[in-house]
């Protein structure tokens, strides 16, 4: 159950990331630090709608928060879901080790 829940986690994210306008979204506000709404929109010459609704996916995806002060949006990167990503990409990598380990071990046989 809990892979389950960690496969699908890592699906809304690759998801949300497959995107070229949300991955420059969230560079821009890890690089920057919180924006308003209006000012990401300005910034990628998009419609504030359109640029919501890029917000919301990423919103959903763990990716960003947004915090309301008034009738401002502000919206915040959050990376704390990229660790199961990463905890992928580590679990990948210690695979990929352990068959080059086991090839070299095959190789190296017999060069007595």
């Amino acid at each position: 159950m809990v892979e389950y829940k960690k496969d699908k986690i890592i699906s809304v994210l690759f998801k949300a990331v497959s995107d070229s306008t949300r991955r420059t979204l969230l560079t821009q506000l890890c690089q920057q630090g919180p924006s308003r709404v209006t000012d990401l929109a300005n910034a990628h010459d998009m419609s504030l709608n359109a640029i919501s609704k890029h917000i919301k996916v990423l919103e959903k995806a763990g990716l960003v928060t947004r915090k309301t002060t008034g009738r401002i949006h502000w919206i915040e990167a959050d990376l704390e879901q990229v660790a199961v990503i990463e905890s992928w990409f580590s679990a990948l990598r210690s695979i990929w080790a352990l068959r080059l380990d086991k090839l070299d071990e095959l190789m190296n046989t017999g060069d007595d």
